[in-house]
């Protein structure tokens, strides 16, 4: 239905006349009478009858009334939840306890005016189909995968590298170490039954062990992160790679050891990606924030995969 006619009816139910909707629409009465007219064809019905006063509604027309109102208030609110700023800014953040959602938090509390949507996609494929869709603003990601780089209209910038740690039970032969040099770990099983082939972070972690030499096992199904700890802290043999801002929280009576590894210190490096073309404002505020955040990070002293972006 056309939402111009139902305006023009709606205005000239409420003015009475057709001479005075033509005035609040500045068209010719002449135009407001052929849209009613299409109107009264598209409905089958009439509308409106010619009174001494102008015009006024039929039985029908006075059926009609509160539902061309509705037409007209579902079309205002649906150009309003794509208006550019009205709409909440949607950002995947992988997962709910890693570093990118720690990275949106901050910025949720140093700009509380803008809205959110946070939402947790699978790998740098899906996340970059859904931006070119439109499907969200904007995700944190490791850039891409080897042999697959980014789609010319996906702009990226590496905002934050994040120090892995080693994560160990309190039987581990590493759990009273202060730091470990990545030379340390080689021998050692590290556990991280989460990588899934194909993925972004496994790449990371294929190039990490092919550079030191390390020994990551990705075997056993994942059932998430409190198995995870449990096993960990319950297996002498095994420890488990996280990242530095990861928020994770297990029983006392684990006795993890969160170990900074040196030597250098391997980075997960965040990148944010966005479409080039999009225009929505909270993008920017984002992006600022982000930069303004990762000014002081120095890359001396610390590894990461050679096809990662520079700063």
């Amino acid at each position: 239905m056309d939402l111009d006619t139902v305006r023009t009816f709606v205005a000239a139910a409420d003015a009475g006349q057709f001479q005075e909707a033509a005035a609040e629409l500045a068209v010719t009465q002449q135009a407001v009478s052929k849209r009613i007219a299409a109107l009264e064809r598209e409905l089958g019905v009439r509308l409106f009858t010619r009174t001494a006063r102008g015009a006024g509604l039929t039985i029908d027309g006075q059926a009609f009334l509160p539902h061309a109102r509705e037409l007209l208030r579902v079309a205002e609110r649906a150009v309003a939840s794509v208006a550019a700023g009205r709409r909440p800014l949607r950002v995947d953040v992988i997962a709910s306890r890693v570093a990118p959602s720690g990275l949106m938090r901050g910025f949720h509390r140093a700009h509380p005016e803008i809205d959110l949507d946070v939402v947790m996609l699978f790998d740098v494929e899906t996340a970059v189909t859904a931006i070119r869709s439109g499907a969200i603003d904007a995700s944190f990601r490791a850039v891409a995968v080897p042999g697959r780089p980014l789609p010319e209209d996906i702009e990226s910038v590496r905002v934050l590298d994040e120090p892995l740690q080693l994560l160990a039970g309190p039987a581990h032969a590493l759990a009273g170490a202060r730091s470990v040099t990545v030379a340390q770990l080689a021998g050692h099983r590290i556990w991280m039954p989460g990588i899934v082939p194909g993925t972004e972070w496994a790449a990371y972690y294929a190039d990490l062990v092919a550079e030191f030499g390390l020994t990551i096992e990705a075997t056993g199904p994942n059932f998430g992160s409190d198995a995870l700890l449990d096993t960990i802290a319950d297996t002498p043999a095994l420890a488990t790679f996280m990242g530095e801002h990861t928020r994770l929280v297990w029983p006392a009576d684990h006795g993890l050891r969160r170990i900074p590894v040196t030597d250098p210190t391997p980075v997960y490096p965040h990148s944010l990606l966005w479409h080039r073309d999009n225009p929505h404002p909270a993008l920017a505020a984002l992006r600022a924030y982000l930069a303004a955040r990762a000014a002081g990070h120095a890359a001396a002293g610390t590894w990461a995969p050679g096809w990662v972006l520079p700063r």
